[in-house]
């Protein structure tokens, strides 16, 4: 079977059988809420946007255009753009020789491919060479329902090992096109979590700056500290809104780059008294940003009363995403509800 097209058939519907039955109809699924802002494609049109003014910027994809919003960058740039077809390898491996005669490659496919199947090719090629490569990658974490073989859960960490490997993980649209802009001046391989369609813009209420290796503190508070990245940030700013009702105080600091970590600012926001420090990430609770976070906690003598949300250390089930996101924790309702327990209110 084709492995674009490959998927698991296993499916869950809601416990309550009053409720409509959810299901996965497509592996591309909208994070989206029904009354949420989105924009589309921002990684696409930022690139495209990007390119008018720098013309060593050049895409790459290996048969997933369309399901990474490069098609776009290939309709505005046709001469620029390069379909390698279902080789990853080769897709790296072709970046990194156009980094070498000077161009600046995006090279896009999704996160498993990526991080399981070229993992050799992206350090022997690209890293080990410090070359310019960007490596965009869609369905991060739990944003498909297609199970396993397309639930990139672990890619963070294994990014996180590779010497001279920047990880980015946005939180919304505003972020990925001013991330976008930013990872094309860095001078080293960067490896950004993408989401891509519609997308929600959330930032945009929070004056809001992508700055690489840094974090932003987007709302304070007394009795809870959320430190997350990517589509968390999203979810805790909801968690927060909803914990106020209860006159809990929940600060939200987004960490949009995992590495280098900002260690300044997250020190600095982990050591006030007295409040609960939770880290909030799509992805394994094993070597993710919550391990990182925990490890510079430690080393620096900070110890706040410390727990994680994140994905469980298993391989993860087939189904709609409103319900594995209540199942695997990372759903606001199921934030919300962890940190009321958490706190004993």
């Amino acid at each position: 079977m084709n492995k674009r097209s490959h998927q698991h058939k296993k499916v869950f519907a809601p416990a309550d059988p009053s409720k409509p039955r959810l299901t996965t109809s497509a592996m591309i699924a909208s994070i989206a809420g029904a009354d949420q802002k989105t924009t589309p494609a921002p990684f696409g049109h930022a690139l495209v946007e990007l390119a008018k003014t720098r013309p060593e910027i050049v895409g790459l994809t290996a048969d997933l255009g369309k399901y990474t919003d490069l098609h776009i960058f290939a309709a505005a740039y046709p001469d620029r753009f390069y379909q390698m077809g279902m080789a990853e390898q080769l897709l790296m491996g072709a970046a990194a020789g156009m980094a070498r005669e000077g161009f600046i490659p995006f090279a896009t496919t999704y996160a498993v491919f990526a991080s399981r199947r070229a993992y050799d090719f992206i350090c022997m090629a690209i890293a080990e060479e410090n070359l310019p490569v960007k490596i965009v990658c869609a369905l991060p974490g739990l944003t498909t329902g297609y199970g396993p073989s397309h639930q990139a859960t672990e890619d963070v960490a294994i990014f996180r090992g590779l010497p001279n490997m920047t990880v980015i993980d946005p939180c919304d649209a505003l972020d990925i096109a001013e991330a976008t802009v930013a990872i094309a001046d860095h001078p080293g391989p960067v490896y950004m979590r993408l989401l891509r369609g519609n997308v929600p813009l959330v930032l945009d209420e929070y004056d809001y700056k992508f700055q690489l290796g840094k974090a932003a503190l987007l709302r304070d508070g007394a009795d809870v500290l959320f430190i997350s990245s990517g589509l968390m940030t999203m979810r805790t700013l909801e968690a927060a809104k909803e914990l106020a009702k209860d006159k809990i105080a929940a600060a939200v600091l987004h960490v949009p780059t995992i590495k280098p970590l900002d260690e300044a600012a997250i020190l600095a926001a982990a050591a006030k008294p007295g409040r609960l420090v939770v880290v909030a990430e799509n992805h394994t609770i094993v070597g993710g940003l919550g391990e990182a976070v925990a490890g510079l906690l430690m080393r620096s003598g900070v110890h706040p009363a410390f727990r994680q949300i994140a994905l469980p250390d298993q391989f993860l089930d087939a189904g709609a995403l409103p319900t594995l996101h209540d199942r695997y924790g990372i759903s606001t309702s199921a934030v919300t509800a962890r940190v009321r327990e958490w706190l004993g209110t």
